[in-house]
C-alpha cells in the first residue's frame, strides 16, 4: 500500500533522527545554542549555497516559487486574523497563533522529506532551498516584528534579518549558477560535504530543540492551529496550484511544503520575547507529531494529484 511505503520509508527515517536527537538532548543537555549556530551560520548557508549553485533552474521558477509563498503566505494571515476575531483572542495569541501558521519547517524538517520523496532530484531540491531561505526571512523579519513593541528593537531586527548568511548564500548561488561561473573543485567539494551533513544534523536539531519543550495545559488555539497548518494549508496550496496550473515536480513540493508542521522558530521567538511560550510549545510539539499522519497523506495526494 502506497500510504505504508511513504511512512516506513520517507516519514519514519527522519522521525528516527528527530528522536535520537530528543534522547540525546534527555540524556547529555546539549548545547541548543551552539546547535543553532551550526545550523544557521554555517550547513543551512552551505547547503542553499551548493544547492542552488549546481542545480540547473530558470528565473522563472524562482519567480514561481516566491509569487506562491508570497499568495500562501497572505491568504493563511487572513484566515488565522479571521479566526482570531471569531474566538476574540488577545493580542499576545492572536500574534503566536499566526506565526505557528505563517512559519512551517522547511529547512530541517522539509528538507529531508524532500530528499527522501523525490530521490535526491536536483530540481526538487533547488525549490525547497528557496522555500527554506523564504521562511528563515519571514521568521525574522515578520515573526520576530509581531512580537515587538519598540521602534529599536525593530531596527535591530532588521539588521539581524541582513545579516543572516542563507540570505546571501541563496543570492551568491543563483548568481554564480545564472552567469555559469565555474568554481575550483575544492571549494564545490567543501560545499558538497557540508550539504550532505546538514540533513542529518539539521534533524538531529530539531529532536534536542522539541526535547525541551514542555506540555503543561491543553490550549483551544493549539487544535485550532493544527487544523490550520497542517490541514488547510494543503488545501490553499492545491488551489494556488490549480490556479496558476503548476505541473509535475514543482507543484508536487509546494503542495508538500504547504502542509508541513510549524516551524521551531515560531516557538524559539515566542520564548525569546516571552509571549505565550507555552502554547508556542504546545504548537510545534503537537503539530510536528501529528505530521507523522498528515505529511504521510500530503506526499500521497501530491503523487495522486501531480504525477
Amino acid at each position: 500500500m502506497e500510504i505504508i511505503f511513504i511512512l516506513v520509508n520517507i516519514i519514519l527515517p527522519v522521525f528516527i533522527l528527530i528522536g535520537i536527537g530528543c534522547w540525546m538532548h534527555k540524556l547529555f543537555s546539549l548545547d541548543l545554542y551552539s546547535l543553532a549556530k551550526i545550523n544557521v551560520y554555517f550547513l543551512i548557508p552551505g547547503f542553499v549555497f551548493i544547492s542552488l549553485y549546481k542545480t540547473e533552474f530558470s528565473l522563472d521558477t524562482f519567480l514561481k516559487v516566491l509569487i506562491f509563498f508570497i499568495l500562501l503566505s497572505l491568504i493563511q494571515y487572513f484566515i488565522v486574523r479571521l479566526i482570531s476575531c471569531l474566538f476574540s483572542y488577545q493580542k499576545g495569541v492572536r500574534v503566536v497563533f499566526t506565526n505557528s501558521v505563517l512559519l512551517f519547517n522547511a529547512g530541517n524538517f522539509g528538507v529531508p522529506v524532500n530528499d527522501l520523496v523525490f530521490k535526491q532530484d536536483p530540481f526538487a531540491m533547488s525549490v525547497q532551498v528557496i522555500i527554506m531561505t523564504f521562511q528563515n526571512v519571514l521568521a525574522y523579519s515578520f515573526g520576530i516584528f509581531t512580537l515587538m513593541a519598540v521602534d529599536k528593537s525593530r531596527k535591530n531586527a532588521v539588521i539581524g534579518m541582513f545579516k543572516m548568511p542563507v540570505l546571501y548564500a541563496m543570492l551568491a548561488g543563483i548568481l554564480l549558477n545564472s552567469i555559469n561561473v565555474k568554481l575550483p573543485y575544492f571549494m564545490v567539494k567543501s560545499g558538497e560535504m557540508i550539504s550532505q551533513a546538514m540533513i542529518a544534523i539539521a534533524l538531529f536539531t530539531l529532536g534536542a530543540q522539541v526535547a525541551q519543550l514542555s506540555l503543561k495545559r491543553p490550549l483551544l488555539p493549539v487544535y485550532i492551529s493544527m487544523i490550520v497548518r497542517l490541514a488547510i494549508g494543503p488545501f490553499v496550496g492545491f488551489i494556488l496550484i490549480y490556479l496558476f496550473k503548476f505541473e509535475g515536480i514543482l507543484a508536487q513540493v509546494l503542495f508538500i511544503a504547504s502542509g508541513l508542521p510549524s516551524s521551531v522558530n515560531s516557538a524559539i521567538i515566542a520564548q525569546e520575547y516571552q509571549n505565550e511560550p507555552e502554547m508556542a510549545a504546545q504548537i510545534v510539539l503537537t503539530t510536528t507529531v501529528l505530521s507523522v499522519i498528515t505529511v504521510t497523506c500530503t506526499i500521497h495526494l501530491s503523487k495522486l494529484l501531480f504525477t
